[in-house]
């Protein structure tokens, strides 16, 4: 029987020393161990993947977060493992230096890795009674007004049950993952990525005693744009944007699908919380 090629797509931040450094990966990959690579460049705002084959072994960002953002968004439903390379300092996410990567590769394919099961959510618009495909996301979803337009309500319910209407900015949904995102500069909590539960935080609430509030994983959350609502868009990771109108309902939920990064063996998830928050 012929042995399987193993595939791995290749996901690369698009500037010049990116490309530079993932042409030699490729090489590597290619001619010193066998792999199939197949690349992509594409901007961090697509939201369908490129062409790829049915069965991922491996997706290996270089980049940073945001590049990662995006290759969780595009091909996290393969459930091949991602390898996030950092090329500048280091990420939340992509904890792996360039040094390490090809050492790390070796790694994953004798079976000595270990993985973190990050939870993804999904969005789905229903605008005018009809509902249009979910978008995964793997940090945040937000609603926010345009520069100019003015405070929004955002009626929210959790499983059926009225919750509260939001009066602000906007709102924020956030995994554990995103927490220490846009949700920690708005004052939510910083939750272990391990966690099972979503985030709702509010954005410079009119009403102070909106406060953020953490629900289980497996909830269904409902948020209806209400009245005299104009210039309001709904972003998922900071990459991708759709604009909303009043009456229109965005429902989260988990995923079907989580996506597994690969641990950086040589640090732990406090070390990097230390690091980039710069913590004593």
């Amino acid at each position: 029987m012929r042995k399987k090629v193993k595939q791995i797509r290749l996901v690369v931040k698009n500037n010049p020393y990116a490309c530079q450094e993932a042409l030699k990966v490729k090489d590597w990959l290619e001619k010193e161990r066998g792999f199939q690579v197949h690349w992509d460049q594409s901007d961090e705002t697509e939201t369908e993947s490129c062409s790829s084959p049915e069965s991922l072994d491996l997706v290996v960002v270089l980049g940073g977060d945001g590049t990662l953002l995006k290759a969780a968004r595009l091909y996290g439903a393969h459930d091949a493992p991602v390898l996030g390379v950092n090329l500048g300092g280091l990420g939340f996410l992509t904890e792996i230096g360039l040094d390490e990567l090809l050492p790390i590769v070796d790694r994953v394919f004798q079976g000595e890795y270990q993985t973190e099961t990050r939870m993804v959510l999904t969005a789905q618009i229903n605008h005018a009674g009809q509902d249009y495909p979910g978008v995964p996301f793997l940090n945040d979803m937000v609603i926010n007004k345009g520069a100019v337009a003015r405070i929004i309500d955002l009626e929210t319910s959790i499983d059926g049950l009225f919750l509260t209407s939001y009066r602000g900015d906007g709102l924020i949904v956030a995994t554990p993952t995103g927490s220490t995102a846009y949700n920690l500069a708005a004052g939510g909590p910083i939750l272990h990525p391990s966690l099972k539960t979503i985030i709702l935080t509010p954005i410079c609430p009119f009403t102070l005693t909106n406060r953020p509030i953490i629900v289980q994983d497996d909830a269904v959350i409902e948020i209806r744009l209400g009245s005299k609502a104009k210039e309001v868009w709904l972003t998922f990771d900071g990459q991708v944007g759709y604009p909303l109108e009043v009456g229109d309902v965005v429902r989260v939920q988990k995923a079907e699908k989580p996506i597994r990064l690969i641990k950086n063996p040589f640090i732990n998830y406090f070390e990097i919380l230390r690091t980039k928050l710069k913590w004593g």
